[in-house]
């Protein structure tokens, strides 16, 4: 089992502050533009990404809840994966501006999947993300559309989801509290108004609709 995975780096529980929206089509250049503007590095060409998702869980008579992993990989870059699990998003009271969730993130091998597989985990599903990203300070932000694979396991027969965009602002960081990230998040969505309305999103609800 030790040889499952061949590399594991140093991993410490982080605390991920996010707000997310969605961005229509039409509007999606000029979403970039204007993220361009406000970002580092302004005069840089666009970052991009194309990324391979699958979602693991595993239950038994020892675990009430299921256990899920999200499994994440480069198609772009070779040797490009990790492993994250994300806790319950916590919404807070009215006056938090930000989600808050627990999360780790672990580089891995490419044999994850076999490792986890191993230990009893069944993917319940995968998408390709492509998108962009930017960076302001220790702020992050991801324009990306999601696609459905078509064929499981084949990254190259897609179809997306939608014609609109998922837009995410997240910070993660090892610090406790967080009232003032939560108030730098604010004040930057602001900024990205009225063409895209980053709020908290409560997942749990979703999944009862």
């Amino acid at each position: 089992m030790d040889q499952m995975i061949s590399k594991v780096s140093k991993f410490a529980p982080t605390n991920e502050f996010l707000l997310q929206g969605s961005i229509m089509e039409n509007a999606h250049d000029v979403l970039l533009h204007r993220l361009r503007g406000l970002c580092d590095n302004s005069d840089s060409p666009f970052e991009t990404f194309t990324d391979h998702e699958m979602f693991f869980s595993i239950k038994n008579t020892t675990i009430t809840q299921p256990l899920s992993l999200r499994v994440r990989h480069s198609l772009v870059e070779q040797d490009s994966w990790q492993v994250r699990y994300a806790g319950i998003a916590e919404m807070g009271d009215k006056n938090r501006p930000t989600m808050v969730r627990h999360v780790i993130d672990c580089s891995t091998s490419d044999n994850i999947v076999q490792f986890l597989n191993e230990l009893g985990f069944r993917m319940d599903h995968e998408f390709v993300i492509k998108g962009f990203y930017f960076h302001k300070g220790r702020m992050k932000v991801t324009v990306s559309k999601i696609y459905k694979m078509n064929v499981p396991g084949n990254t190259d027969n897609l179809e997306p989801f939608s014609t609109s965009s998922l837009v995410e602002l997240s910070v993660v960081t090892q610090q406790s509290g967080g009232e003032g990230i939560a108030e730098d998040m604010k004040s930057f969505s602001e900024q990205l108004k009225p063409l895209v309305q980053l709020e908290k999103v409560d997942h749990r609800r979703l999944q009862n609709l």
